[in-house]
């Protein structure tokens, strides 16, 4: 019997591969990515009992084409097509993509799934599905929605990309930013939960990890996507630091650094190294630069901050985003003191939600406004939909009640 978690993993490994040759034969997104999610499902019953056969990519195409052969003869228009699909293969023909992978089946199915006509909360569930293998009911556990809204979602997606002819986009070095973005938000959703009784996601990190690492496989020449891939790794080497043991939030300084994950900062900082040696910087590896430095200080009070706010002076310059800024106030309080960060966020807006109410009651804390800062914790408290974060912040807010 073979171990499952070995098993998932190779599903999900081949799942772009035989997607890819499918569409590749036959066209039909919307209906070969259907035919593969079967194909993936029939796979996790049998190989842990029956064992994974020799070539497993080839095992798949062949049972995914004829779901998808089946599905298109029972099409209302299955005339047409029947008489396409029969010259196109046989139920018992062996598929012509049984040999080696084409890497680059992964890479045009990250630029198809993030598709500049989706919405962002499309293109992750199209990206997690089509590219990453995950069943919809895994999906709609990871984001935390039910699993026919998360059908639906998926349905809706697929039908847009109808007609859109699959392979790699003219001017695709120009989506490529639509693709880091899509992961990049994985990735926060999966290491920092927005809503819920749990903090992370980690099935979600993980994946938006491994996504991470298999687009640099593809494109390792390219800095901004080896900067996202440090990004997560080195922010996703504290997770195990985050949490109590039940499940309340540490903050970065309070954190045990000798749980951090070494082998997993090693990995980001060789990476972030290069991307920023190899050409200018951009705005993903700036950002695992700033997380470099931090994960690198034996202790909070050897963080150099003045480093920090330097990269986030270059960051902001690229990207004047309400994070970017956000963050950039921190280091500014961090260097010149809290009131001269607390001007800093008086330039930023309500868009940050309960963000900018907690970094504000930690800088008036630090400036000793206790009143000022309850009212800020609390306000905080109350916007977040987070159920770690809300107890956290409240407890942050009783603390200065006496």
């Amino acid at each position: 019997m073979s171990e499952p978690y070995a098993i998932e993993d190779l599903l999900r490994g081949h799942a772009p591969q035989v997607l890819g040759a499918l569409v590749r034969r036959h066209g039909h997104f919307d209906a070969a990515e259907d035919a593969v999610q079967e194909a993936l499902l029939a796979a996790a019953r049998q190989w842990p009992e029956q064992g994974v056969p020799d070539n497993p990519r080839g095992w798949l195409i062949r049972v995914a084409s004829r779901r998808l052969t089946d599905a298109l003869r029972s099409d209302e228009a299955r005339r047409e097509r029947e008489r396409r699909v029969v010259r196109l293969t046989s139920r018992d023909a062996p598929p012509a993509d049984d040999g080696a992978p084409r890497e680059d089946d992964t890479l045009t199915l990250f630029f198809l799934c993030c598709h500049p006509g989706l919405p962002p909360s499309a293109r992750i569930a199209l990206t997690l599905r089509a590219v990453g293998g995950l069943t919809t009911a895994e999906i709609a556990r990871a984001c935390l929605v039910p699993e026919a809204t998360m059908a639906q979602r998926i349905s809706r997606a697929k039908k847009k990309l109808r007609g859109v002819r699959f392979g790699r986009p003219d001017h695709w070095e120009e989506r490529l930013p639509d693709v880091l973005h899509t992961l990049y938000l994985i990735f926060n959703e999966g290491y920092t939960a927005t809503s819920g009784s749990s903090l992370q996601r980690r099935d979600l990190a993980r994946e938006a990890v491994r996504l991470a690492r298999a687009l640099h496989r593809l494109l390792p020449g390219d800095g901004e996507a080896a900067g996202l891939l440090a990004l997560m790794l080195l922010t996703d080497a504290r997770h195990e630091a985050r949490s109590g043991p039940h499940g309340e939030l540490i903050p970065l300084d309070e954190q045990d650094r000798g749980r951090w994950d070494k082998a997993a900062i090693e990995e980001g900082v060789a990476l972030v190294t290069r991307a920023l040696t190899a050409g200018p910087a951009g705005p993903y590896a700036l950002r695992a630069a700033i997380a470099a430095v931090h994960d690198e200080a034996p202790t909070p009070e050897a963080t150099d901050w003045r480093e920090i706010l330097g990269l986030y002076d270059v960051l902001v310059g690229l990207v004047p985003g309400p994070v970017e800024r956000l963050n950039r106030a921190v280091a500014v309080a961090m260097v010149h003191g809290p009131r001269a960060g607390l001007a800093a966020l008086d330039a930023l807006d309500g868009e940050l939600g309960h963000r900018l109410d907690a970094v504000r009651a930690h800088l008036l804390e630090r400036a000793g406004e206790h009143r000022a800062a309850r009212a800020a914790y609390e306000s905080a408290a109350a916007k977040t939909l987070s159920l770690p974060e809300q107890r956290y912040l409240r407890q942050r807010a009783a603390r200065l009640s006496g």
